[in-house]
């Protein structure tokens, strides 16, 4: 975003709107410093994605150095035993992977966040405001989880009350998350090999000086009523548990959105890190899971089972078995718990703000900044720590499950099988408001109904069978339902107006189809003019036989609206302003009525 000569302004027509001459749409200084705002609801520029694949990788990885997986893996140990939590972790491990890299995927070749993605994967522009709600859910949830955790440390090391404890938990990581990605790439690059060691370390004096912690782990039954066997019953509401981290490829592609274009120079490495910082955080994530689950197992003896998912205990007696002295295990033991929560409760609040964002902006047409709206999300936490969430866990994330699992299988059947095997949905992700119709029944619908219905089945409705499968009942309906609908529908409600700007083909140029009627031969005309500039402009001919200009060699473009100029992909033509606008721009207008998707 930024401002200087050479401007392209689209204009023809003088139809009514606002015209150049109006005062232009003004913004708060939030939304207008980048550093701050990180293109919260935007496409992420070129300009700004200056991070190598492993600063983005690492940032990304960094975020899940939460010790939820570690209370959830003892957790569902304790309330169901070793081999029903055992094959929940795997099973969950499998299907979340995979329905995370087709996700991973087209966020970090499109550059947009989970939000904008969904907009273009058969919600439409207002249908994806339902699951902003539900990624904004996942983010205040697991914040008050992470937070919950990390006053359990301040309760046992410095005495400090729980209530007190949700307080300081989060306030701390407000100031960390106003600078979005520029600091938060540094945080975790710093810090990840501390934690790495210190989260593996008591697990390999634990295995060496007492081999037969692994023994009891694996006879480990908790409360479990199948004892430490495997019930198919248990298996299925444990597994409903892990599953709803299945939403934490939203905070991935928060970060992936940042990564540099893939070319034949790195596309090794591009491949690498999406795949590893997207679908591959599970890896690592089940093997917390299963360690929490080990921990759990060790601890309770002397815990108690209530206590045996409490991370800061399992840490505390772990750092025992080499580090001489309680006091000093547990202060080491506190100083990993409050790390952990540091690095991911920051992606948690980042990812939060920038869902709330986009989900206010278009309900409210208003928009005042990504940082306001961190504190709204920091603020639901802690409400929710006060509440006692953390004694809640198998019941609230069983049911949050539930909804998760109907939005991820709706968006990964449009991106695998509507658009790779169909063709029914665009092979682009659009996702400006100018081009989408507010509502698609494809992926929308889907959610809707899987959701519905899996939440009656868990609640038993139909019985104790689906009762223990909801979450898979709901993945599947949501995953079989979106292509049914994209058939019966012919996919006439992914595109409300043909976008002239297209990003095609592998080498994801930017093109402009002069096929486009009126609209686009008025864009070619102002970008013709940009050759005067110095611009050099590539033609290519379309499959259809019509001419393309790349926009490649344009790199940026004048938003008639708010006077920044932006990159092609964050531009549209606007003829209530009469020119181009931006995205945001676009988003924001309330007198136009869609009056551009009329003509």
């Amino acid at each position: 975003m930024s401002m200087g000569s050479n401007e392209v302004i689209l204009e023809h027509g003088k139809t009514g709107g606002r015209t150049h001459s109006e005062p232009k749409r003004t913004f708060n200084k939030w939304v207008n410093n980048p550093v701050l705002e990180d293109y919260s609801l935007r496409y992420a520029p070129r300009s700004f994605r200056k991070w190598s694949e492993y600063a983005v990788f690492s940032s990304a990885i960094g975020g899940i150095a939460y010790l939820a997986d570690f209370a959830i893996g003892g957790s569902i140990a304790v309330s169901y035993g070793f081999a029903n939590s055992f094959w929940a972790i795997l099973v969950s491990a499998v299907i979340i992977f995979l329905t995370g890299l087709p996700i991973a995927y087209y966020s970090a070749k499109y550059n947009i966040d989970m939000d904008l993605l969904t907009r273009g994967a058969g919600f439409g522009y207002l249908g994806s405001t339902l699951t902003s709600l539900i990624y904004a859910s996942f983010t205040f949830i697991y914040f008050a989880l992470e937070g919950a955790v990390m006053a359990q440390a301040f309760e046992l090391y410095f005495g400090l009350p729980l209530a007190i404890g949700y307080l300081v938990s989060s306030i701390i990581i407000i100031p960390m998350v106003i600078f979005g990605m520029t600091f938060l790439a540094r945080l975790q690059v710093w810090t990840q090999p501390i934690w790495l060691t210190l989260m593996v370390l008591p697990f390999v004096v634990i295995l060496v000086k007492d081999p037969g912690a692994f023994s009891n782990w694996t006879h480990f039954a908790g409360n479990s009523p199948s004892g430490a066997s495997f019930n198919p019953m248990m298996f299925g509401l444990a597994a409903g548990v892990v599953l709803s981290l299945i939403a934490q490829i939203g905070e991935q592609v928060d970060y992936l959105r940042f990564m540099p274009e893939k070319t034949a120079k790195n596309k090794s490495k591009w491949w690498w890190a999406v795949v590893l910082a997207g679908p591959g955080w599970v890896i690592l994530g089940a093997f917390k899971q299963w360690g929490g689950a080990f921990m759990a197992a060790y601890v309770a003896p002397a815990v108690g089972l209530q206590a045996a998912n409490e991370p800061i205990h399992m840490y505390q007696m772990g750092f025992q078995t080499f580090i001489p002295g309680a006091f000093a295990a547990l202060t080491i033991a506190t100083f990993f718990v409050i790390l952990s929560q540091i690095k991911i409760n920051v992606t948690n609040a980042y990812s939060g703000s920038l869902s709330w964002s986009n989900f206010f902006s278009r309900l409210l047409h208003f928009h005042p900044g990504r940082v306001v709206w961190l504190f709204l999300n920091v603020g639901i936490s802690i409400t929710l720590m006060e509440f006692g969430l953390f004694g809640f866990l198998n019941n609230v994330l069983g049911f949050y499950s539930n909804v998760a699992l109907a939005w991820i299988g709706a968006v990964v059947a449009d991106l695998v099988i509507n658009k790779a095997i169909l063709k029914i949905s665009p092979s682009y992700i659009e996702f400006k408001r100018a081009h989408l119709h507010n509502f698609n029944p494809v992926g929308f619908g889907s959610m809707m109904i899987a959701s519905i219905v899996s939440i009656l089945a868990f609640f038993n409705v139909f019985g104790p069978v689906l009762q223990a499968f909801s979450p898979f009942l709901s993945l599947l309906l949501a995953f079989v339902l979106s292509p049914i609908l994209a058939l019966a529908t012919k996919g006439k409600y992914y595109i409300a107006r043909e976008n002239p700007y297209i990003r095609k083909g592998e080498d994801g140029k930017m093109v402009i189809s002069l096929s486009g009627g009126s609209e686009a031969k008025a864009v070619h005309a102002a970008l013709a003019a940009t050759v005067d500039a110095g611009t050099v402009i590539g033609r290519k001919t379309g499959q259809s036989g019509f001419p393309k200009e790349t926009l490649d060699m344009v790199p940026e473009i004048l938003c008639t609206c708010c006077h920044f100029k932006y990159e092609p992909e964050d531009i549209t033509y606007c003829p209530f302003h009469q020119g181009t606008v931006c995205s945001l721009c676009c988003s924001l207008e309330k007198d136009c009525h869609d009056m551009c998707k009329k003509q």
